[in-house]
């Protein structure tokens, strides 16, 4: 299994991240960044975001019928490397869900609104990835409940034989970075995470009110009215963690 191969070969690299980030915990580390550079008047359109060798990258899924999302924050990978020595990709990249370049990435983030369905090559390609080493977080954007129905369903297509559990507090989702005591939202609304467990470690992460961060996004995105969980970055830097030292 090429993915197989490929957490192999990195093995090295996971590994002393592993270290680092437990025996570091909380205590902040900055980053060297190059000072900024003026803007010019004419700005130039930015490149896209692609693989970074010797660092964490993260996919933005794309699926069912060119379904993906530009309203997931990318600002959690900027903030696990200020709070940690996990170097990671600063951007998320685009990845089709049934392209063997998953198997490059150790995270993706799988969200949107509305509702969808998998492909076949989809749900094994999904299955594999998940079974071999992966790990995703699926967000609805905006609380879509269409876009919930779609992924519970989509979930009982892929393994028929699991289902989603909630994730009590206690789990060191909750605080392998961050000591997160509760999910917040606006007003009285509790929310929640569930999840799905291959041979005793969580390999996928559902909310159903979204992890999106999409105030950090730009002026492109808004919640829209939904339940979005307003400490989302702090969940998003723990759960990188966790499926790197887990």
């Amino acid at each position: 299994m090429a993915f197989r191969i490929i957490f192999q070969r990195s093995v090295w690299f996971y590994g002393a991240i592993a270290v680092a980030l437990l025996g570091l915990g909380v205590a902040g580390y900055a980053q060297n960044q190059s000072s900024a550079k003026k803007k010019s008047k004419k700005s130039k359109p930015s490149a896209p975001p692609v693989l970074q060798p010797g660092m964490v990258n993260c996919a933005n899924l794309t699926y069912g019928n060119g379904k993906t999302s530009a309203c997931f924050s990318d600002e959690f990978l900027k903030q696990i490397g200020r709070e940690t020595h996990i170097l990671t990709n600063q951007q998320l990249i685009p990845v089709k869900l049934e392209s063997s370049e998953l198997f490059e990435f150790p995270v993706a983030v799988m969200t949107g609104e509305g509702s969808y369905r998998l492909t076949e090559s989809q749900q094994t390609n999904m299955r594999n990835y998940l079974e071999n080493g992966g790990f995703i977080i699926a967000s609805a954007g905006c609380s879509s409940p269409e876009w919930q129905n779609s992924f519970r369903r989509a979930i009982r297509d892929v393994f028929p034989e699991m289902s989603l559990q909630p994730i009590d507090q206690s789990h060191p989702v909750f605080h392998t970075v961050y000591e997160i005591d509760e999910l917040k939202c606006k007003g009285s609304h509790r929310a929640h995470l569930e999840g799905l467990e291959i041979d005793g470690k969580i390999v996928l992460i559902f909310s159903p009110d979204g992890l999106n961060d999409t105030g950090k996004v730009g002026g492109k995105c808004c919640c829209c009215g939904g339940n979005e969980i307003k400490n989302a970055r702090q969940v998003n830097v723990n759960l990188l963690a966790y499926t790197l030292t887990h």
